[in-house]
């Protein structure tokens, strides 16, 4: 069910400027920016986690090796 409401025009211009693209929507950026104020999932912790150990380990590879590998 879609609803109307009202925004100063200050709040208006603050979520213009949040805007990817030009083309998308107010609920969109609303949407956007509840989705960085919400806690992390269980799941999303946990691969952070093992991400920043792989690191610490020595077990990824920079960029530009990859590129070099791959002759890009």
């Amino acid at each position: 069910m879609a609803t109307t409401i009202q925004i100063s025009g200050q709040l208006h211009q603050e979520l213009a400027k949040r805007k990817l693209f030009d083309r998308e929507s107010y609920e969109e950026v609303i949407w956007d920016i509840l989705e960085d104020t919400q806690e992390l999932s269980e799941q999303t912790k946990k691969e952070i986690a093992e991400a920043r150990k792989e690191v610490k380990e020595g077990r990824v590879k920079p960029l530009e090796q990859i590129k070099k590998e791959l002759g890009l």
